[in-house]
């Protein structure tokens, strides 16, 4: 295996097409979080506007509870609010209704130097009839991102291709029945076929964290891929979610793994979403919390691992999923100290659609290697996304706040440009 780390960006192409290197160290443009002219420089006054009161509504906790309760109603009885839900939260998260529907989305993104993640977030029903309709969606996903450089990764959720209470019945190490293991097989024929389409199309693909007690089934399956596909490029991507206490520890265990075995790591290094869920589990089921005892932990463990994944690019690609500052600004520095060019093609920096604006952008703009997670689906079938992107902001300490000031100094800034 060669040694990556010795190979200049300009000399290396990207999996999707050609590689455009970004300014040497020597000339890195400075990144200012704060710079709310260049994070909101594509949205008409009249698009911030309707942004600033959405999140002003989104941060009155009481409020979001109350509509997120009117509109599971309104859903139910199936009133005519679909017109309000989609040119309010779903336009400001959510790329369409399809992949067509999100062109525009992803041609905006590419205009500003960002990529596209073409997230299919249709949370179906635990029946194989949807397991196999979102494997086929996913796969329009990957052909699409073969077709342009413009969406640099795929993502899928195991969630979405098997049943929980069977990928947990395979953790624990239950005897599976014989319905059971023709369904597992199954699953595993679903991974395989979307990664092997990965590598066929050159696309590199994300396996999407869940939770703890079903997360060592997924894991398994993603290091099974990665042995499969990963020995010439990083193609697959697993997910370590560093609030839990033990993921730095499995990254460690799992570079060497790689290592040993001869192919490349693939990482998407995020916090994590599922804290009280967790919590509430080990709490009521007396197992120890997999969750870090304070936030604290968890930023050291996250920037401890953007260290390590950094020390070890000769074999680790990895991707920052965060809308901490901090640790975005943590490794930018870090890369500086390594003289590490801001468009290495082995360092990605992600955040979701529709928040954190000032990071993606103003890191794009200083030619550091962005994409947004595009999600994507009929609006009904994407509405539990959307009422959990409501409460992310809600819970996130400061997080619609933060958002809701950022928009309200760049209606300022461009008052007084007037």
């Amino acid at each position: 295996m060669s040694n990556r780390s010795n190979v200049m960006p300009e000399t290396v192409e990207r999996f999707n097409g050609s590689f455009q290197a970004g300014p040497r160290t020597s000339q890195l443009k400075p990144v200012s979080f704060e710079d709310t002219s260049i994070a909101f420089s594509s949205q008409s006054n009249f698009k911030l506007r309707k942004t600033y009161w959405l999140f002003a509504l989104m941060n009155q906790g009481w409020l979001v509870n109350l509509g997120t309760f009117f509109i599971k109603i309104a859903l139910r009885l199936h009133l005519p609010i679909k017109f309000l839900i989609k040119n309010t939260i779903f336009e400001q998260f959510c790329g369409g209704e399809s992949i067509q529907d999100s062109e525009k989305t992803i041609k905006h993104l590419h205009d500003v130097h960002v990529g596209t993640i073409l997230d299919y977030s249709v949370e179906g029903e635990e029946n194989e009839k949807s397991f196999d309709e979102t494997t086929l969606e996913i796969l329009c996903t990957i052909e699409r991102a073969s077709k342009s450089d413009d969406i640099p990764f795929s993502v899928f959720k195991i969630t979405g291709l098997a049943s929980t209470d069977l990928l947990e019945a395979v953790q624990i190490g239950d005897s599976l029945n014989k319905e059971q293991k023709t369904q597992f097989d199954q699953v595993l024929n679903r991974v395989n076929t979307l990664c092997r389409r990965a590598y066929e199309r050159n696309v590199r693909v994300f396996i999407d964290a869940e939770e703890s007690w079903i997360q060592d089934t997924i894991d398994t399956l993603a290091y099974e891929m990665m042995d499969r596909y990963n020995h010439e490029r990083p193609v697959v991507y697993n997910t370590y979610q560093m609030y839990r206490w033990e993921s730095l520890d499995r990254l460690r265990r799992d570079v060497n793994e790689a290592h040993a075995k001869g192919y490349f790591l693939g990482a998407k290094l995020v916090r994590g979403a599922y804290l009280e869920k967790e919590r509430l589990r080990s709490h009521e089921e007396e197992y120890q919390d997999p969750i870090q005892a304070t936030k604290e932990d968890t930023d050291r463990d996250f920037n401890a691992a953007i260290d390590f994944c950094l020390e070890n690019r000769d074999i680790v690609s990895f991707c920052l999923g965060t809308h901490n500052e901090y640790s975005c600004e943590y490794c930018i520095q870090q890369m500086k100290r390594l003289s590490i060019e801001p468009g290495d093609p082995h360092i990605y920096f992600a955040q979701l659609l529709g928040m954190s604006d000032n990071i993606s952008y103003n890191l794009a703009n200083a030619g550091y290697n962005v994409a947004k997670y595009v999600p994507y689906g009929p609006v009904e079938a994407v509405m539990p996304y959307l009422f959990r992107r409501a409460d992310e902001n809600k819970s996130i300490a400061g997080q619609s706040s933060r958002e809701f000031t950022l928009v309200s100094d760049e209606l300022k800034r461009r008052k007084g440009c007037n």
